[in-house]
């Protein structure tokens, strides 16, 4: 039986937010990491996007937080700013009953002076990209000085992405540091290698997908060549009934071009990548959330920690460069416990790489070929 949030020993305010959301029992993630970081612990947990992460850090580090004191006193690590925002937007409803609480969220992409004029009113928790971080660092605009615990989120993410020595450089900085904790979806060996100089004797934190919170995702793939992509979208999304989708592409160049392609055929579509200035994307996804667009067109880089309800389908325009991505990729939809659907459309040559995401990814995929009438229909063996 799940326990429930007021079984924590944690501030009234706290409990009174996490009510005002409407949760009332905990997730896994939630039950077996929260008590041993308000006991002060480092913590590794290896768990799946979608369990609570944010919340299962996110109350311990304000429960210790004392505003008392005028300075950032935890650190969050995010690999990407769309992650950083996300964290951020979830720790602020948290201390939504906490005003002198101040959080404070930096990334790249966005003005540096801003940014400096926001940490000059002060900072309790901090949420940050390592690149941006450091910047900052090097103008001087914040210390981490009185920084106790730091928290790396997506930490084999943020690892692979080549963030290693940033995040080992901001660790190392860290003086008075007396709690460390990583939640992954996997355990890298930089992973690894970052516990292993961090942590001390840490709690090893393992959550399985269960039945009932993994997603539902119907997997299908449909060989093809690349002319015939855009026609093979819309006939799939007219004949699973879907309208809204996220297409995912391997280059901003290709995101461009689908997307105008698609808004020639008179579909509601916007391009999403990591080339846009942060302004743009933060339009486009508050579009999208609203219900405004329809199709959001994306790279890898630009839709991770997008965290959108009521996707139905997801296109894999171009096959994933890494095995991990594919996951990431069909994870957008089939959330909140709602059926999700997903398509991988590739060509001949690349049916051996499609097998490779099948074995890694232990994916049930069924393949689908178009018949006479225009109908697609599972590929008979």
């Amino acid at each position: 039986m799940p326990q429930s949030f007021s079984s924590l020993p944690i501030k009234q305010e706290i409990l009174q937010a996490i009510q005002q959301l409407g949760f009332s029992q905990m997730t896994e993630v939630q039950e077996k990491a929260i008590p041993p970081m308000l006991e002060g612990r480092d913590v590794i947990a290896k768990a799946p996007t979608g369990t609570g992460k944010t919340f299962a850090f996110g109350i311990p580090l304000i429960e210790h937080c004392d505003t008392e004191k005028a300075a950032i006193q935890s650190l969050i690590l995010a690999p990407t700013r769309e992650l950083a925002t996300q964290i951020g937007d979830d720790l602020s409803k948290l201390t939504q009953f906490l005003p002198q609480l101040r959080i404070v969220v930096v990334y790249g992409g966005q003005s540096i002076e801003r940014q400096k004029q926001q940490l000059k009113k002060g900072v309790h928790i901090l949420v940050a990209t390592p690149g941006r971080l450091l910047d900052l660092l090097h103008h001087r605009a914040l210390t981490l000085q009185g920084v106790t615990t730091a928290v790396l989120d997506e930490a084999d993410r943020m690892l692979d992405m080549g963030f290693y020595k940033d995040v080992r450089k901001i660790l190392d900085s860290l003086k008075v540091m007396k709690q460390m904790c990583m939640f992954s979806a996997t355990i890298s060996r930089e992973v690894m290698d970052i516990g292993w100089l961090f942590q001390r004797d840490p709690e090893e934190i393992t959550v399985l997908p269960v039945e009932d919170s993994e997603p539902k995702i119907d997997q299908y793939s449909v060989q093809c060549i690349g002319r015939e992509k855009i026609d093979i979208i819309l006939r799939l999304m007219k004949q699973f009934e879907t309208s809204r989708a996220i297409i995912f592409c391997n280059t901003k160049y290709t995101t461009g071009m689908v997307a105008e392609q698609l808004h020639a055929r008179g579909l509601n579509t916007a391009a999403l990548h990591g080339d846009m200035r942060q302004s743009e994307r933060n339009k486009i996804m508050e579009e999208y959330k609203a219900g405004q667009i329809d199709i959001l067109v994306a790279t890898d880089v630009a839709a991770r920690g997008i965290d959108v309800s009521g996707i139905e389908v997801v296109f894999n325009y171009d096959i994933p460069q890494e095995n991990d991505a594919y996951l990431h990729r069909i994870g957008r939809t089939g959330r909140a416990k709602r059926e999700g659907i997903s398509f991988v459309l590739h060509s001949k040559d690349e049916t051996s790489r499609l097998q490779n995401i099948i074995h890694y990814t232990r994916s049930h995929i069924v393949p689908l070929e178009m018949d006479g009438w225009g109908v697609f229909k599972e590929v008979k063996k």
